[in-house]
């Protein structure tokens, strides 16, 4: 199935997942895994959070972050995947002074 992004304007996500500012996103549900295409603008952050029946794969295309899972500080670039496993927790913090471009997808583990 062809998701076209490119077509489809972002939609803005105050406070993301408690966060500060907010995610622009543009996503796809199917009730079994969620795809988004996203930024983050300098400053924003998306709030901590664990997931709970689903993992989460963040490629970043463009800029420089900080993510915090489990506890463990990490800078991910252009590039680089970060991974976050079933019962993991995270957050993702853009302290640079450009946008984070990046792709995540959710997969639900228990839908049937």
């Amino acid at each position: 199935m062809k998701l076209d992004h490119k077509n489809q304007s972002f939609e803005a996500f105050p406070k993301f997942k408690g966060g500060e500012g907010q995610l622009d996103a543009k996503m796809f549900f199917d009730g079994k895994c969620r795809i988004l295409s996203a930024q983050l603008q300098p400053g924003c952050t998306i709030g901590e959070h664990q997931h709970v029946g689903n993992s989460e794969i963040i490629f970043i295309l463009e800029g420089t972050g900080t993510v915090i899972c489990d506890g463990e500080k990490e800078i991910i670039e252009a590039g680089n995947c970060h991974y976050c496993p079933e019962g993991s927790t995270h957050t993702l913090r853009n302290e640079s002074d450009s946008v984070i471009s990046f792709v995540a997808v959710v997969p639900e583990h228990h839908v049937g």
